[in-house]
């Protein structure tokens, strides 16, 4: 029986999740979703229900969606859902989950590689993050969970563009660019958006395509060995003074890495082993193409914190084969990775 996919719908608070998720719920696209939230807030989708049970968790709503606030924990929400649908109480054939605004999706994404019965049910297909133009960059500069957000999406939607200047909205865009080369980024107004961007973008997928922001690379060629921005050393938290595109001075960041050259299987095994087991919990999300020595196929890998896995995929062919990697993390130490990496190699 195929997965079920789900969409972590993520943003800090006031950024329009409710907005989107109506926006998803009420299109005539005839898909069968059911939404679980992890909070009633006041602006919730009452409106849109059709039965509500006070003793069930499960609401009936008006475009066959189904809702479920959560009451208990995420895996047993996810799990009820499973047992009613194989009961066939109730039909769906995706879930999307709202997060709370203040929520680190970080842990919400592990449940799909921790829990068996989650696993053998459900795919993770992306975390999708919502940034608020008007008040996005404040949220970045003085909160840690903001930033998480952003760290942790494979699809980032700056939201309410019409309430700021384009200037205003390219600056954040730069911004989250710097701390999420491999999200795509868009603007949008009051929650309108089509749906393939936001459902099966299989931002989990091993063998998906690598997205780098190509601008994003061009910048780090000009950057490289001399990172004027880099905090990471320092402990101290800087964002409070920097509202500019140079997301360098933001706890979270990212870095590339790229070679020509070939790893050693070995050695990059045992160095990014050692890496997890000090750093994992800082390391958001980490991703990449791999040239192997001594494999004509391409090596694809990705994690979140310590949970990391990687598949072959297709052969080179005539592209040229090259590594690229890209790190997204929390005060990671960018030049002990890099050197480490650099010494992997064959």
């Amino acid at each position: 029986m195929a997965l079920i996919p789900v969409t972590i719908l993520t943003g800090f608070l006031g950024s329009g999740k409710t907005t989107l998720l109506k926006h998803i719920l009420t299109e005539g696209h005839g898909k069968k979703i059911a939404v679980i939230e992890n909070e009633f807030g006041e602006e919730n989708i009452d409106n849109d229900i059709l039965v509500q049970d006070s003793q069930e968790t499960i609401v009936q709503m008006s475009n066959g969606c189904i809702c479920c606030t959560i009451r208990g924990d995420l895996v047993e929400a996810l799990n009820t859902l499973w047992e009613q649908r194989k009961a066939k109480k109730i039909h769906f054939d995706r879930v999307v989950i709202e997060t709370t605004g203040v929520a680190n999706p970080g842990p919400v994404a592990q449940t799909f590689f921790m829990d068996d019965d989650v696993a053998d049910h459900y795919v993770l297909d992306a975390v999708v993050t919502l940034v608020d133009a008007k008040h996005g960059q404040q949220q970045l500069n003085e909160h840690e969970e903001a930033q998480r957000q952003v760290g942790f999406a494979d699809q980032i939607f700056i939201t309410k563009t019409d309430l700021v200047s384009p200037a205003e909205v390219e600056a954040l865009r730069n911004r989250l660019m710097y701390m999420n080369p491999r999200a795509p980024i868009q603007g949008i107004s009051k929650g309108v958006v089509p749906l393939e961007a936001v459902l099966d973008l299989k931002g989990f997928n091993l063998n998906a395509k690598l997205d780098i922001d190509p601008h994003f690379l061009e910048q780090d060629v000009h950057d490289h060995g001399h990172d004027h921005h880099d905090h990471s050393q320092c402990g101290h938290d800087h964002s409070h003074d920097h509202h500019g595109h140079s997301g360098h001075t933001d706890r979270i960041q990212s870095f590339v890495f790229r070679s020509d050259k070939p790893f050693d299987h070995k050695k990059l095994e045992d160095f990014l082993g050692g890496i997890l087991e000090v750093f994992g919990e800082k390391m958001l999300r980490y991703k990449g193409v791999l040239y192997v020595k001594g494999s004509n196929r391409k090596v694809v890998f990705q994690g979140v914190h310590q949970m990391m896995g990687s598949d072959l995929a297709g052969p080179w062919g005539v592209e040229t084969k090259q590594t690229r990697m890209v790190f997204i993390g929390i005060d990671l130490p960018k030049d002990t990775l890099l050197a480490g990496l650099e010494g992997c190699l064959a």
